[in-house]
C-alpha cells in the first residue's frame, strides 16, 4: 500500500460510488491513501471495498469519514427514509484514520459556533437496516470510531483499534501511556471502539482486537443530544438482541459496556468470550472493568428498572482490570459463568439497587 496520502479523496470515492450505480454493478473497490475532508454518503444496497486502503482525515476537519445516504435528513429521520443493505468490506490493509485530533470534544461541541461531537466519528450510520463493516482497522479515533443510532440486522466483526494514547501534563510535555490518576491529561477522550445507541436491535459484534482510550465495545441506551437529534418517529428505541462474541481488546474503561437509564430499555443481550489483552500494554494502565453492566453515576434522569434491563448473559471472561464484572442499577434475568480472573482483579463490583 502507498503510504503517500492523495488529496480530495472524498470526492473521488463519491465518484467512484455514481459510476457503480450507474453501471448497476453497486459494487466498488478502492486502494490507495487519501485524505478525506467530508463525509461520503453510501447508499442503499451498495457494497464499498477497501483493498489496501488506507483513509485519513485532514487535518482540522470536523467530518465522519462514512455515513448512510440519508442520514441526517428529514427523509433519513422518517421509516420512508431507512437505508437498506450497506456493506464495508476490508481486504489486505484497510485503515480508517482520524489522523491529528481536532479538539472538539464533549466539553466544548456545540458551543462558540463548533458541530456537534458526533462530526468526529469514523463510521457513523443511523436508520439503516441490513449493514456489514468488517476487515477494518481503526487508528486514531477523534471520539467513538464506529457509532450506530437506530440501525438494525447488522455484523460488525474482524475489527482492530489503536486510538490515541497522548497526554499533556500541566507544564505542556507530551507524553504516551494513560493513568487513571492524571485522566485530565489525556488528549482525546472517550474514544471508544464500536458503540450501538437508541434503537439498535439484531446486531452480532465479533473478533474484535486493539485499545482503546474508554470502551471498546458499548450499548448505551440513553437519551442524550444525539439521540434526540436522530430519532426515527416510528421505530422502537430499545437496544436488543445484540450477539457480542470473542473481544480480546484492551481497554483503559470496560472492554464491553452495557448501559441504560430512563425509559430506555436494554435486553437480550447474549456476551460469550471477553478477554482483557492489556498485559504490558505501552498504551495504558491497569483497565477498570472487563464487562460492566450499568452505573452508580447518573446519566439520565433515573435509573433504569428490572423491567427495562433484562435477559443478559455473561460468559467466559478473563480481566486483569481492577474488576472483572461490575454491576449497578436493576435487572432481572442476568446469567454469569466461566469468569476468571488475574491475581490481584476482583471478581465482582456488585452495586445493585435492592
Amino acid at each position: 500500500m502507498n503510504d503517500k496520502l492523495i488529496a480530495n479523496g472524498s470526492a473521488y470515492i463519491t465518484e467512484k460510488i455514481a459510476e457503480a450505480i450507474q453501471n448497476e454493478t453497486r459494487n466498488a473497490v478502492i486502494s490507495g491513501s487519501y485524505i478525506i475532508d467530508t463525509a461520503i454518503r453510501i447508499p442503499s444496497h451498495f457494497t464499498l471495498i477497501l483493498e489496501n486502503c488506507h483513509l485519513r482525515l485532514a487535518d482540522g476537519v470536523y467530518s465522519n469519514i462514512f455515513v448512510n445516504e440519508h442520514h441526517d435528513t428529514a427523509l433519513g429521520k422518517t421509516t420512508d427514509g431507512t437505508d437498506t443493505n450497506i456493506s464495508i468490506i476490508g481486504r489486505g490493509k484497510a485503515i480508517l484514520d482520524g489522523g491529528e485530533y481536532n479538539g472538539l470534544s464533549e466539553r466544548n461541541h456545540m458551543q462558540d459556533g463548533l458541530p456537534p461531537i458526533w462530526k468526529n466519528n469514523l463510521v457513523l450510520f443511523t436508520n439503516v437496516n441490513g449493514f456489514t463493516i468488517k476487515g477494518i482497522s481503526c487508528r486514531h479515533q477523534r471520539w467513538w470510531a464506529l457509532n450506530f443510532v437506530y440501525c438494525a440486522n447488522g455484523y460488525l466483526g474482524d475489527i482492530d483499534f489503536c486510538a490515541n494514547d497522548t497526554a499533556i501534563d500541566r507544564e505542556g510535555n507530551v507524553y504516551h501511556g494513560i493513568k487513571h490518576s492524571r485522566y485530565k491529561e489525556i488528549l482525546v477522550k472517550n474514544a471508544d471502539g464500536i458503540d450501538l445507541r437508541q434503537g439498535c436491535h439484531h446486531i452480532t459484534i465479533e473478533n474484535i482486537t486493539g485499545f482503546t482510550e474508554d470502551d471498546s465495545i458499548a450499548l448505551t441506551a440513553l437519551d442524550w443530544h444525539l439521540e434526540k437529534h436522530f430519532k426515527v418517529e416510528g421505530l422502537p428505541s430499545d437496544i436488543c438482541d445484540i450477539t457480542i462474541k470473542n473481544i480480546r481488546t484492551s481497554a483503559f474503561c470496560a472492554n464491553v459496556r452495557l448501559l441504560n437509564q430512563g425509559e430506555i430499555k436494554l435486553h437480550d443481550i447474549f456476551i460469550d468470550g471477553v478477554y482483557d489483552a492489556s498485559k504490558n500494554s505501552q498504551h495504558m494502565e491497569q483497565g477498570y472493568a472487563a464487562v460492566r453492566v450499568g452505573d452508580t453515576n447518573m446519566y439520565g434522569p433515573r435509573h433504569a428498572t428490572s423491567d427495562e434491563t433484562y435477559n443478559i448473559t455473561i460468559r467466559n471472561v478473563y480481566s486483569r482490570a481492577r474488576f472483572a464484572i461490575t454491576l449497578a442499577g436493576e435487572m432481572k434475568n442476568l446469567v454469569m459463568y466461566g469468569i476468571e480472573c488475574e491475581n490481584g482483579t476482583k471478581m465482582l463490583l456488585d452495586e445493585r439497587i435492592n
